[in-house]
Protein backbone atom coordinates (compact mmCIF):
# COMPACT_ATOMS: atom_id res chain seq x y z
CA UNK A 1 0.00 0.00 0.00
CA UNK A 2 3.00 2.10 1.06
CA UNK A 3 4.18 1.37 -2.51
CA UNK A 4 1.01 2.64 -4.24
CA UNK A 5 0.69 5.69 -2.35
CA UNK A 6 4.45 6.27 -3.72
CA UNK A 7 3.67 5.68 -7.25
CA UNK A 8 1.03 7.99 -6.82
CA UNK A 9 2.78 10.93 -5.12
CA UNK A 10 3.80 12.77 -8.21
CA UNK A 11 1.98 13.59 -11.57
CA UNK A 12 5.85 14.06 -13.23
CA UNK A 13 7.05 11.32 -15.51
CA UNK A 14 10.62 12.41 -15.35
CA UNK A 15 10.72 11.86 -11.58
CA UNK A 16 8.38 8.51 -11.81
CA UNK A 17 11.33 7.30 -14.01
CA UNK A 18 14.10 7.98 -11.47
CA UNK A 19 11.75 6.20 -8.46
CA UNK A 20 11.34 3.05 -11.16
CA UNK A 21 15.39 3.06 -10.97
CA UNK A 22 15.92 4.17 -7.32
CA UNK A 23 13.08 0.94 -6.46
CA UNK A 24 15.60 -1.31 -8.91
CA UNK A 25 18.53 -0.38 -6.16
CA UNK A 26 16.39 -1.05 -3.54
CA UNK A 27 15.42 -4.45 -4.10
CA UNK A 28 18.55 -5.51 -4.96
CA UNK A 29 20.01 -4.07 -1.88
CA UNK A 30 17.49 -4.96 0.57
CA UNK A 31 17.52 -8.80 -0.36
CA UNK A 32 21.30 -8.88 -0.41
CA UNK A 33 20.95 -7.12 3.23
CA UNK A 34 18.77 -9.92 4.85
CA UNK A 35 22.07 -12.18 4.81
CA UNK A 36 23.96 -10.18 6.80
CA UNK A 37 22.00 -9.87 10.27
CA UNK A 38 19.74 -11.53 12.57
CA UNK A 39 18.10 -8.27 14.10
CA UNK A 40 14.37 -8.87 13.76
CA UNK A 41 13.50 -4.47 13.50
CA UNK A 42 16.23 -4.83 10.97
CA UNK A 43 14.42 -7.62 9.05
CA UNK A 44 11.08 -5.57 9.83
CA UNK A 45 12.57 -2.37 8.06
CA UNK A 46 14.21 -4.35 5.22
CA UNK A 47 11.10 -6.60 3.97
CA UNK A 48 9.15 -3.25 4.54
CA UNK A 49 11.15 -1.39 2.15
CA UNK A 50 11.54 -4.25 -0.24
CA UNK A 51 7.83 -4.03 -0.63
CA UNK A 52 8.00 -0.64 -1.46
CA UNK A 53 10.20 -1.24 -3.98
CA UNK A 54 8.51 -3.83 -5.48
CA UNK A 55 4.96 -3.01 -5.65
CA UNK A 56 5.66 0.94 -6.70
CA UNK A 57 8.35 -0.78 -9.36
CA UNK A 58 5.79 -3.25 -11.03
CA UNK A 59 3.21 0.20 -10.92
CA UNK A 60 5.76 2.82 -12.05
CA UNK A 61 7.29 0.33 -15.00
CA UNK A 62 3.70 -0.89 -16.21
CA UNK A 63 2.96 2.96 -16.44
CA UNK A 64 6.12 3.65 -18.27
CA UNK A 65 5.79 0.78 -20.53
CA UNK A 66 1.97 1.68 -21.53
CA UNK A 67 3.20 5.49 -21.97
CA UNK A 68 5.82 3.99 -24.28
CA UNK A 69 3.50 1.91 -25.88
CA UNK A 70 0.74 5.10 -26.33
CA UNK A 71 3.66 6.98 -27.78
CA UNK A 72 4.37 4.81 -30.29
CA UNK A 73 0.94 3.45 -31.74
CA UNK A 74 0.90 -0.14 -30.48
CA UNK A 75 -2.02 -1.49 -28.75
CA UNK A 76 -1.96 -0.54 -25.10
CA UNK A 77 -2.56 -4.21 -23.65
CA UNK A 78 -0.15 -5.57 -20.48
CA UNK A 79 -0.10 -9.03 -21.12
CA UNK A 80 3.85 -9.43 -22.92
CA UNK A 81 5.11 -6.71 -19.88
CA UNK A 82 3.74 -8.67 -17.01
CA UNK A 83 4.78 -11.98 -18.57
CA UNK A 84 7.66 -11.16 -16.73
CA UNK A 85 6.15 -11.34 -13.46
CA UNK A 86 5.49 -14.94 -13.72
CA UNK A 87 8.92 -15.66 -15.39
CA UNK A 88 9.84 -14.02 -12.24
CA UNK A 89 8.33 -16.65 -9.97
CA UNK A 90 9.29 -19.82 -11.62
CA UNK A 91 12.72 -18.53 -11.99
CA UNK A 92 13.11 -18.02 -7.59
CA UNK A 93 10.64 -20.96 -7.34
CA UNK A 94 13.76 -23.33 -8.99
CA UNK A 95 16.39 -20.93 -7.20
CA UNK A 96 14.97 -21.70 -3.78
CA UNK A 97 14.25 -25.05 -4.40
CA UNK A 98 17.59 -25.48 -5.40
CA UNK A 99 19.71 -23.92 -2.65
CA UNK A 100 17.12 -25.27 0.27
CA UNK A 101 19.53 -28.12 1.77
CA UNK A 102 22.49 -26.76 -0.15
CA UNK A 103 23.06 -23.34 1.24
CA UNK A 104 22.28 -21.73 4.60
CA UNK A 105 19.83 -19.28 5.12
CA UNK A 106 21.89 -16.53 4.41
CA UNK A 107 23.20 -17.37 1.57
CA UNK A 108 20.46 -18.14 0.28
CA UNK A 109 19.36 -14.27 0.58
CA UNK A 110 22.32 -13.25 -0.81
CA UNK A 111 22.53 -15.84 -3.67
CA UNK A 112 18.48 -14.51 -4.40
CA UNK A 113 20.42 -10.82 -4.45
CA UNK A 114 23.01 -12.58 -6.99
CA UNK A 115 20.52 -13.94 -9.37
CA UNK A 116 18.26 -10.81 -9.13
CA UNK A 117 21.37 -8.37 -10.48
CA UNK A 118 20.62 -10.50 -13.51
CA UNK A 119 17.52 -9.06 -13.92
CA UNK A 120 18.23 -5.82 -12.83
CA UNK A 121 20.63 -4.90 -15.78
CA UNK A 122 17.85 -5.06 -18.63
CA UNK A 123 15.43 -3.38 -16.43
CA UNK A 124 17.83 -0.60 -15.97
CA UNK A 125 19.08 -0.51 -19.20
CA UNK A 126 15.96 -1.31 -22.04
CA UNK A 127 13.22 0.39 -19.66
CA UNK A 128 12.24 3.57 -21.86
CA UNK A 129 12.33 7.42 -20.97
CA UNK A 130 9.19 8.77 -20.32
CA UNK A 131 7.47 11.30 -22.78
CA UNK A 132 4.08 13.90 -22.95
CA UNK A 133 1.72 11.80 -25.27
CA UNK A 134 0.71 14.14 -28.17
CA UNK A 135 -2.58 11.93 -30.03
CA UNK A 136 -2.93 12.12 -33.61
CA UNK A 137 -5.90 12.40 -35.61
CA UNK A 138 -5.91 8.40 -35.99
CA UNK A 139 -4.86 7.43 -31.95
CA UNK A 140 -8.46 6.48 -29.78
CA UNK A 141 -9.24 8.94 -27.07
CA UNK A 142 -11.05 6.97 -24.55
CA UNK A 143 -12.99 9.00 -22.10
CA UNK A 144 -12.81 9.60 -18.64
CA UNK A 145 -15.26 7.71 -16.98
CA UNK A 146 -17.72 9.60 -14.31
CA UNK A 147 -17.95 9.04 -10.64
CA UNK A 148 -20.29 6.04 -10.28
CA UNK A 149 -17.54 3.92 -12.85
CA UNK A 150 -14.77 4.90 -10.47
CA UNK A 151 -16.32 3.81 -7.37
CA UNK A 152 -17.79 0.61 -8.73
CA UNK A 153 -13.92 -0.39 -10.57
CA UNK A 154 -12.51 0.39 -7.15
CA UNK A 155 -14.71 -1.63 -5.07
CA UNK A 156 -14.03 -4.37 -7.98
CA UNK A 157 -10.41 -4.17 -7.88
CA UNK A 158 -10.78 -4.63 -3.98
CA UNK A 159 -12.73 -8.01 -4.44
CA UNK A 160 -9.71 -9.20 -6.93
CA UNK A 161 -6.74 -8.14 -4.25
CA UNK A 162 -8.80 -10.37 -1.26
CA UNK A 163 -8.64 -13.39 -3.74
CA UNK A 164 -4.95 -12.99 -5.39
CA UNK A 165 -3.43 -12.19 -0.96
CA UNK A 166 -5.23 -15.42 -0.29
CA UNK A 167 -4.27 -17.28 -3.40
CA UNK A 168 -0.58 -15.96 -3.50
CA UNK A 169 0.36 -15.84 -0.02
CA UNK A 170 -1.44 -19.40 0.92
CA UNK A 171 -1.35 -21.35 -1.66
CA UNK A 172 1.74 -23.01 -0.68
CA UNK A 173 1.36 -23.55 2.62
CA UNK A 174 -2.37 -24.80 1.65
CA UNK A 175 -1.36 -27.10 -0.99
CA UNK A 176 1.79 -28.46 1.44
CA UNK A 177 -1.05 -29.48 3.62
CA UNK A 178 -2.23 -32.19 1.29
CA UNK A 179 -0.40 -35.58 1.39
CA UNK A 180 1.37 -35.61 -2.30
CA UNK A 181 2.37 -32.06 -1.99
CA UNK A 182 4.17 -31.90 1.68
CA UNK A 183 7.68 -30.75 2.00
CA UNK A 184 6.99 -29.60 -2.28
CA UNK A 185 6.45 -25.90 -1.57
CA UNK A 186 8.89 -24.67 -4.12
CA UNK A 187 7.43 -26.84 -6.97
CA UNK A 188 3.90 -25.34 -6.17
CA UNK A 189 5.27 -22.09 -6.51
CA UNK A 190 7.07 -23.66 -9.52
CA UNK A 191 3.63 -24.46 -11.20
CA UNK A 192 2.27 -20.85 -10.43
CA UNK A 193 4.51 -19.03 -12.53
CA UNK A 194 4.68 -21.53 -15.11
CA UNK A 195 1.48 -20.49 -15.57
CA UNK A 196 1.45 -17.20 -14.32
CA UNK A 197 3.48 -16.14 -17.62
CA UNK A 198 1.54 -17.18 -20.60
CA UNK A 199 -1.44 -15.44 -18.93
CA UNK A 200 -1.66 -12.23 -19.39
CA UNK A 201 -1.14 -12.49 -23.63
CA UNK A 202 -3.88 -15.38 -23.12
CA UNK A 203 -6.57 -13.60 -21.45
CA UNK A 204 -5.47 -10.28 -23.60
CA UNK A 205 -6.48 -12.47 -26.63
CA UNK A 206 -9.40 -13.69 -25.31
CA UNK A 207 -10.18 -9.57 -24.04
CA UNK A 208 -9.85 -8.37 -28.18
CA UNK A 209 -13.25 -11.28 -29.05
CA UNK A 210 -14.70 -10.87 -26.04
CA UNK A 211 -14.27 -7.13 -24.82
CA UNK A 212 -12.55 -6.41 -21.19
CA UNK A 213 -15.13 -6.46 -18.74
CA UNK A 214 -16.72 -9.73 -20.09
CA UNK A 215 -13.06 -11.06 -19.32
CA UNK A 216 -12.63 -9.50 -16.04
CA UNK A 217 -15.64 -11.99 -15.49
CA UNK A 218 -14.74 -15.15 -17.27
CA UNK A 219 -11.05 -14.06 -15.09
CA UNK A 220 -12.92 -13.78 -11.56
CA UNK A 221 -14.69 -17.01 -12.28
CA UNK A 222 -11.35 -18.94 -12.74
CA UNK A 223 -9.70 -17.63 -9.74
CA UNK A 224 -13.03 -18.57 -7.57
CA UNK A 225 -12.69 -22.15 -8.91
CA UNK A 226 -9.29 -22.50 -7.96
CA UNK A 227 -10.00 -21.05 -4.81
CA UNK A 228 -12.48 -23.37 -4.11
CA UNK A 229 -10.75 -26.79 -5.45
CA UNK A 230 -8.56 -26.95 -2.14
CA UNK A 231 -11.83 -27.05 -0.13
CA UNK A 232 -13.23 -29.39 -1.60
CA UNK A 233 -10.18 -32.29 -2.42
CA UNK A 234 -6.77 -32.43 -1.14
CA UNK A 235 -5.98 -34.99 -4.43
CA UNK A 236 -2.97 -34.03 -6.69
CA UNK A 237 -4.94 -32.96 -9.44
CA UNK A 238 -6.91 -30.88 -7.37
CA UNK A 239 -4.10 -28.98 -6.10
CA UNK A 240 -2.24 -28.71 -9.88
CA UNK A 241 -5.53 -27.32 -11.24
CA UNK A 242 -5.54 -24.81 -8.07
CA UNK A 243 -2.10 -23.82 -8.95
CA UNK A 244 -2.54 -23.40 -12.63
CA UNK A 245 -6.12 -21.44 -12.46
CA UNK A 246 -5.26 -19.10 -9.79
CA UNK A 247 -2.88 -17.25 -12.97
CA UNK A 248 -5.86 -15.95 -13.82
CA UNK A 249 -5.36 -13.28 -11.21
CA UNK A 250 -2.53 -11.73 -13.93
CA UNK A 251 -5.31 -11.59 -16.40
CA UNK A 252 -7.32 -9.68 -13.82
CA UNK A 253 -4.27 -6.90 -13.28
CA UNK A 254 -3.13 -7.16 -16.34
CA UNK A 255 -6.57 -5.95 -18.43
CA UNK A 256 -7.48 -3.83 -15.16
CA UNK A 257 -4.26 -1.76 -15.60
CA UNK A 258 -4.27 -1.54 -19.01
CA UNK A 259 -7.91 0.06 -18.69
CA UNK A 260 -6.92 2.63 -16.25
CA UNK A 261 -3.49 3.27 -18.76
CA UNK A 262 -5.53 3.81 -21.32
CA UNK A 263 -7.86 6.23 -19.79
CA UNK A 264 -5.12 8.16 -18.52
CA UNK A 265 -2.50 7.96 -21.20
CA UNK A 266 -0.01 10.81 -19.73
CA UNK A 267 0.19 9.65 -16.57
CA UNK A 268 -0.90 6.15 -16.36
CA UNK A 269 1.47 5.19 -13.24
CA UNK A 270 -0.87 7.32 -11.28
CA UNK A 271 -3.81 6.24 -12.06
CA UNK A 272 -2.67 2.72 -11.48
CA UNK A 273 -1.56 3.07 -8.02
CA UNK A 274 -4.73 5.07 -7.04
CA UNK A 275 -6.51 2.25 -8.09
CA UNK A 276 -4.25 -0.01 -6.63
CA UNK A 277 -4.92 1.59 -3.56
CA UNK A 278 -8.25 -0.90 -3.25
CA UNK A 279 -5.70 -3.72 -3.80
CA UNK A 280 -3.60 -3.25 -1.28
CA UNK A 281 -6.34 -2.12 1.55
CA UNK A 282 -7.46 -5.85 0.51
CA UNK A 283 -4.30 -7.15 1.19
CA UNK A 284 -3.99 -5.65 4.52
CA UNK A 285 -7.47 -6.77 5.77
CA UNK A 286 -7.10 -10.35 3.91
CA UNK A 287 -4.27 -11.67 5.82
CA UNK A 288 -5.64 -10.56 9.42
CA UNK A 289 -8.53 -12.03 8.74
CA UNK A 290 -7.24 -15.30 7.68
CA UNK A 291 -4.94 -15.62 10.79
CA UNK A 292 -7.74 -15.04 13.35
CA UNK A 293 -9.95 -17.97 11.46
CA UNK A 294 -7.00 -20.52 10.55
CA UNK A 295 -6.16 -20.68 14.27
CA UNK A 296 -9.87 -20.91 15.54
CA UNK A 297 -10.73 -23.85 13.16
CA UNK A 298 -7.44 -25.37 11.98
CA UNK A 299 -8.26 -25.20 8.66
CA UNK A 300 -8.04 -23.04 5.77
CA UNK A 301 -11.61 -24.37 4.24
CA UNK A 302 -13.69 -20.86 6.08
CA UNK A 303 -11.54 -18.11 4.80
CA UNK A 304 -11.26 -19.84 1.42
CA UNK A 305 -15.75 -19.89 0.92
CA UNK A 306 -15.38 -16.31 2.26
CA UNK A 307 -12.70 -15.36 -0.01
CA UNK A 308 -14.91 -16.72 -2.82
CA UNK A 309 -18.09 -15.13 -1.97
CA UNK A 310 -16.16 -11.91 -2.21
CA UNK A 311 -15.34 -12.88 -5.40
CA UNK A 312 -18.27 -13.47 -6.63
CA UNK A 313 -19.41 -10.03 -5.18
CA UNK A 314 -16.84 -8.95 -7.49
CA UNK A 315 -18.52 -10.84 -10.61
CA UNK A 316 -21.50 -9.10 -9.69
CA UNK A 317 -19.86 -5.50 -9.47
CA UNK A 318 -18.89 -6.42 -13.46
CA UNK A 319 -22.17 -7.36 -14.12
CA UNK A 320 -23.26 -3.68 -12.33
CA UNK A 321 -20.41 -1.51 -14.62
CA UNK A 322 -21.37 -3.74 -17.86
CA UNK A 323 -25.07 -2.48 -17.38
CA UNK A 324 -23.84 1.30 -16.56
CA UNK A 325 -21.70 1.88 -19.48
CA UNK A 326 -23.85 -0.12 -22.15
CA UNK A 327 -26.92 2.54 -20.48
CA UNK A 328 -23.54 5.30 -21.37
CA UNK A 329 -23.38 3.80 -24.93
CA UNK A 330 -27.01 3.67 -25.65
Amino acid sequence: MSGALLAAWSSNLRFKYTLYRIGLVTALVTTFSMGFTTNVVIWLVLRYLSGISSIAGLLLASGLVMNWLLRKGFKPQLGVHLIGLGLGIVVSGIAVGWMSGRLTWDQQWIGLAVLGLFFFVPAWLFMPQPEAIVFSSRQVQYPVPDRTWSILFNLMYFCAGFGFVISATYIVSILEASPFFEGRGSMVWIVVGAAAAPACTIWDKVAGRLGENRTLIYAFIVQTVSILLPVFSDSAWAGFASAILMSAWMGIVSLTLAIVGRIYPNDPARAMAKLTLSYGVAQIIAPAITGYLVTATGSYSSILVITAAIMGAGIGLLLVIERVQSRKDD
